[in-house]
């Protein structure tokens, strides 16, 4: 468990570059996976409290220290609050960027600024609420309030239950009840462009760079919001890897750089009912590791833990690089390690195929999307994976197998994703099947009917 030092205050604390913070004090609102100032829950309580707000962004090492030095996720970010801080500082004010771990960076703020609040929007997965819960601890014991508020969902932690108040733990009556209840109150926006004149006023604030982080510039290309022209056609064309008929918000949704809000007023608007429930699918998710965390780690259905996986590096090698000899998981692969972001179909054919054709752990899957993926969410990428191999809640049944030459002839017929993505497919230069179908499917219900049948 991380431990914050206590801080003591001197009765006149300096701020950043010598400024002298007010002397009421001051609130402060931690920016984490709400990376904008529109329409943001935490920020408007906040900015409509008695104090001036300073914003703040801290680049927490506890999570960098696990990424490659390339990760483009960080450049994202990094960019992102460096529009944030244009933004700020139109109005008079800045972001207070820090680098380090939170339990050490906060009481150095305390030492900075005479803080009396701090406000937040809640994250649900396990590092961060072991991180707010210490957090929480931390400020009481300085005396100072600490809020949080509801921000990157519609609904949330116990808002969706079944009538003997437990979890849902399969998507359609939960989305039923997500569904029915449901209505212009959760979509409404938070009004928090009325309330900027409360923002801290202060001079430019700095900002260390990328490489004072250990970190790269990615030259990886991220995805506009750029959505509402898709959702009319999305239920008819979202299953196509060739055709670009996805709205690619994950990224957006995951640090927040869109309103979920706003994203599921303008699904309703649109009459897109299919990309409503995609919507709804990613809060089940959340909804999942809430209440079940240990299934972030291990399998939700705990007897799929006793299967007898394979686990060749060999294979696993080859299936992270694209050369299974099956195009539409290579395809996927490629396009995977080469954007950061994979078709949502594909990701179903390639989990399918690593966990049953080739029967490697779930996990590993799961770690290697972890890395790549640009909309990378836990919830969602550990539900994905967990739905794949069987072992997860309202997941494809073991014996369910995708068949990848039937998922190509229904989904990419003319081969056009395919080869874009592996020019080399139709020659000699082509890699061999790692496996044949059959027999791998034959393998796979075997492993898992044995493990199942045992537990």
């Amino acid at each position: 468990m991380q431990q914050y030092t206590s801080s003591k205050r001197s009765s006149s604390p300096l701020g950043t570059e010598g400024l002298k913070p007010p002397l009421g004090g001051v609130g402060v609102f931690w920016f984490r996976r709400d990376l904008r100032l529109a329409d943001n829950a935490a920020l408007y309580y906040a900015l409509k409290s008695d104090y001036p707000v300073l914003p703040l962004f801290i680049f927490d090492k506890n999570i960098l220290d696990k990424l490659p030095k390339d990760d483009a996720r960080v450049t994202f970010i990094y960019q992102t609050i460096e529009d944030l801080k244009k933004e700020l500082q139109q109005h008079g004010s800045d972001l207070l960027v820090k680098y380090g771990e939170p339990e050490k960076i906060w009481p150095e703020v305390l030492k900075e600024y005479e803080v009396k609040e701090v406000y937040t929007n809640h994250d649900y997965e396990p590092y961060a609420r072991e991180r707010d819960d210490n957090m929480a601890e931390f400020l009481t014991s300085e005396k100072i309030a600490f809020k949080t508020y509801k921000d990157q969902v519609i609904f949330e932690k116990n808002e969706i239950l079944k009538a003997d108040k437990t979890p849902y733990t399969v998507f359609t009556p939960f989305y039923k009840q997500w569904h029915a209840k449901l209505n212009d109150f959760y979509v409404k926006a938070y009004p928090t462009k009325k309330y900027f004149k409360n923002l801290l006023q202060t001079k430019h604030l700095g900002n260390p760079a990328l490489k004072e982080m250990g970190f790269e510039k990615s030259n990886l290309d991220f995805p506009k919001i750029s959505y509402k022209s898709k959702l009319d056609d999305y239920a008819k064309e979202r299953d196509f890897p060739a055709i670009d008929g996805t709205t690619h918000i994950g990224l957006h949704l995951r640090f927040g750089t869109l309103s979920i809000r706003e994203a599921v007023k303008d699904a309703i608007e649109a009459k897109s009912n299919v990309w409503l429930s995609e919507l709804a699918w990613r809060e089940f998710y959340m909804t999942i590791l809430w209440h079940f965390p240990y299934s972030a780690s291990d399998s939700f259905k705990k007897q799929y833990d006793k299967i007898k996986w394979r686990n060749n590096e060999d294979e696993f090698k080859a299936w992270c690089e694209g050369n299974t000899g099956y195009p539409i998981v290579d395809a996927g692969m490629r396009q995977l390690n080469q954007t950061g972001w994979m078709h949502n179909r594909v990701r179903m054919v390639v989990g399918s195929f690593l966990t049953k054709h080739l029967l490697i752990d779930w996990r590993w899957g799961e770690t290697y999307f972890a890395e790549k993926l640009l909309d990378y969410e836990m919830a969602s990428n550990v539900g994905g994976w967990q739905w794949a191999a069987g072992s997860g809640n309202d997941a494809a049944p073991y014996f369910r197998v995708f068949n990848p030459e039937l998922q190509t002839k229904k989904f990419d017929p003319k081969f056009e994703y395919i080869k874009k993505w592996v020019p080399e497919f139709g020659t000699k230069k082509y890699a061999q099947p790692i496996v044949e179908h059959t027999f791998a499917r034959e393998r796979v219900l075997k492993a898992f009917k044995e493990a199942l049948t045992n537990s």
